[in-house]
């Protein structure tokens, strides 16, 4: 019986994948494109984790660049003010999702662990008003696997009945960390790993 279900957030609430992706190339304008392309690839095989990791791995691996943290947090910045002006648009919501969680809010309890910066975060859930059907919404710099282990802890939720939704090999490995149930959503690409449950569409009801 699924009594708790986690939601992650870009691809699965919000299809803000495509602005993400503008937002590195707009952070990283003055630098080689091929580069640029390479830190896209690599946004894309790991859309669970953070921007600070991405930024980080776009200097120290692709550049060969050293940079400081000071520097990372700076680049972070700049990228959360283009998401918070491009995503705070109710025409990202992926209408299905939306449509589970307005019916299933007081039913089952609702949170949202993701890998976006969750100042920006809060921000986004809050003007695109969906922020009253979570008990919590967390993302980074803190890491998936601790937010989901922190939900756990706090509300006293067994594993048994609690759910992760993500699209991301990230999410899938958050939740094998903290023995939970994983269901892969939006990303055809997790159809191909044998472990993972693939959710075509939302059920209206979990068993």
């Amino acid at each position: 019986m699924v009594k708790n279900i986690i939601f992650d957030f870009d691809g699965v609430i919000l299809d803000s994948m495509p602005i993400r992706e503008f937002g590195f190339r707009q952070i990283f304008k003055d630098f080689p494109k091929d580069r640029v392309e390479k830190l896209i690839e690599f946004h894309r095989k790991n859309g669970g984790w953070s921007r600070f990791i991405k930024i980080r791995y776009f200097f120290e691996n692709i550049m060969n660049i050293e940079i400081s943290e000071k520097e990372v947090l700076e680049y972070g910045s700049i990228f959360s003010d283009i998401m918070k002006k491009e995503l705070a648009n109710s025409k990202y919501l992926i209408p299905e999702t939306i449509e589970f969680i307005e019916k299933s809010y007081q039913k089952y309890n609702l949170h949202i662990a993701s890998g976006s910066e969750e100042r920006e975060l809060q921000y986004l859930c809050k003007n695109l008003e969906i922020e009253k059907y979570f008990i919590s919404i967390n993302g980074s710099p803190t890491p998936k696997e601790e937010i989901v282990k922190t939900i756990l802890d706090k509300y006293k939720y067994s594993k048994e009945e609690t759910i992760l939704i993500g699209d991301s090999i990230n999410d899938y490995q958050a939740s094998q960390k903290n023995a939970i149930k994983f269901y892969g959503f939006n990303n055809q690409e997790l159809k191909e790993i044998e472990d993972i449950e693939y959710l075509e569409t939302i059920p209206s009801d979990w068993e």
